[in-house]
C-alpha cells in the first residue's frame, strides 16, 4: 500500500484503512487477528474502530492484537459519542461523556493514546464550543493526537471548522462520510469542505453493504439469503433492497461488472479502485468480516483504473443534481 498524508496535517497514513466493525461480533477473535495480520503484511497501517462497536469489544480484540507490537507502526482511530450505558451522561459529546469515554477507550485499546479521534455523529444538545475545547484538551495533554468527525451535514462541518479557529483551539483534521459509486451526495457539500479546509476523507461503506460485492447483477427480484442487505431488509435499514433495487443501481452495477471484467479484478476491487482514484479522497474504509474478503479489498490497492473506465463510472453514477446545486451548476463559474 500507499502512504498519504491526511489532509492539511502531517499525519501520514495506508491508502486503505480498517473497519473493525465486525471484530467481536460476526468475526472472532481469531479472525480478526488474522484480518489483521493480513492488513498489516500488505503495508496497512490505518486501523478504524468506535466504542460503540460490539459494546466495546472491537477496541478490545484489536488492543489485544496490538499488545507486543510496535505501536507506533500503527495510526490508530476510534470515536465517541455512545451511547455506552443506560446513564443519562452515557452518550453524546458533553465534557463529561467524551473525559470518560476516551478514558474507556484506552483502557480497551491498552495504549496511552489515540491517533484520530472521532466524534461520531452531531450532538444538538451539546454547545460545539463545548465539544471542541474538551477535544483540544485531550490532544494537549497527549492522549489524542488528531481530531475527527462523521456523519455531519455541510453546514455542520464548516462551523465547526470556523468555531475551532475562532477559538484558537485543534480543529479536525478529518471526516469520516458515507461515500460510495450508489451514495455521491458527500459530493455537493462535504467533499468540498474537505478539500477547501485541508480535511482528510476516509470514506465508510465503500461497497454499500455488499451492493458493490458482485453478488448483485440486473435481473435479481430478492438479494441473497443470509447477505447483508437481506438482513438490512429485514430491520428496515439504508441498505435495503427497496432502496437501492432501482434502473439507477443496475446501470452502475452494470458498467461495474464490464469494467471488472476488462481488469480481470473483482467488482468490489473496482468499485474500491474508484475511491481510491477519486480526488479528495485519503483512504477508504473496508470493513471485512473474514479473511477473505480482506484479502480481495486489500487487492484493489494494487492496480489503476484507466481514466477511460473512472470516467465511465463516475459519469454512470452521477446523481442528478437538485436544488440549489442545479442553479450553480449551471451559472457558477
Amino acid at each position: 500500500m500507499e502512504h498519504r498524508y491526511l489532509g492539511a496535517s502531517g499525519l501520514q497514513v495506508s491508502d486503505m484503512c480498517l473497519g473493525a466493525m465486525h471484530f467481536g461480533g460476526p468475526a472472532d477473535e481469531r479472525a480478526s487477528h488474522r484480518i489483521l495480520d493480513a492488513f498489516a503484511d500488505a503495508g496497512g497501517t490505518f486501523i478504524d474502530t468506535a466504542d460503540v462497536y460490539h459494546a466495546g469489544e472491537s477496541e478490545a480484540v484489536l488492543g489485544r492484537w496490538l499488545n507486543g507490537r510496535d505501536r507506533d507502526d500503527f495510526v490508530v482511530a476510534t470515536k465517541v459519542w455512545g451511547p455506552t450505558g443506560p446513564g443519562p451522561n452515557d452518550g453524546g459529546l458533553s465534557r463529561k461523556h467524551i473525559l470518560s469515554a476516551v478514558e474507556a477507550s484506552l483502557r480497551r485499546l491498552g495504549t496511552d493514546h489515540i491517533d484520530l479521534y472521532y466524534t461520531h455523529v452531531w450532538d444538538n444538545r451539546t454547545p460545539l464550543e463545548e465539544t471542541l475545547r474538551t477535544l483540544d484538551t485531550l490532544v494537549t495533554a497527549g492522549k489524542v493526537r488528531y481530531l475527527g468527525a462523521s456523519n455531519l451535514t455541510g453546514w455542520q462541518l464548516q462551523k465547526s471548522v470556523e468555531v475551532a479557529r475562532a477559538a484558537g483551539i485543534t480543529g479536525y483534521s478529518a471526516l469520516q462520510p458515507l461515500y460510495n459509486l450508489l451514495d455521491r451526495e458527500t459530493e455537493w457539500e462535504l467533499l468540498p469542505v474537505c478539500r477547501n479546509e485541508g480535511l482528510g476523507l476516509m470514506p465508510w461503506s465503500p461497497l454499500r453493504g455488499g451492493w458493490l460485492s458482485g453478488r448483485f447483477r440486473r435481473g435479481m427480484d430478492a438479494p441473497p439469503a443470509g447477505s447483508v442487505v437481506a438482513q438490512a431488509t429485514e430491520k428496515g435499514l439504508p441498505q435495503r433492497w427497496d432502496r437501492y433495487a432501482n434502473e439507477r443501481t443496475w446501470a452502475v452495477l452494470d458498467v461495474l461488472h464490464d469494467i471488472a471484467g476488462e481488469a480481470d479484478r473483482s467488482p468490489a476491487q473496482v468499485a474500491l479502485r474508484w475511491l481510491l482514484q477519486t480526488p479528495g479522497v485519503t483512504a477508504p474504509i473496508i470493513g471485512p468480516r473474514t479473511p477473505e474478503h480482506a484479502a480481495d479489498s486489500i487487492e484493489a490497492t494494487t492496480f489503476v483504473l484507466t481514466p477511460a473506465q473512472m470516467t465511465r463510472l463516475t459519469e454512470v453514477s452521477t446523481v442528478p443534481a437538485v436544488y440549489p446545486y442545479e442553479v450553480q451548476a449551471r451559472y457558477v463559474r
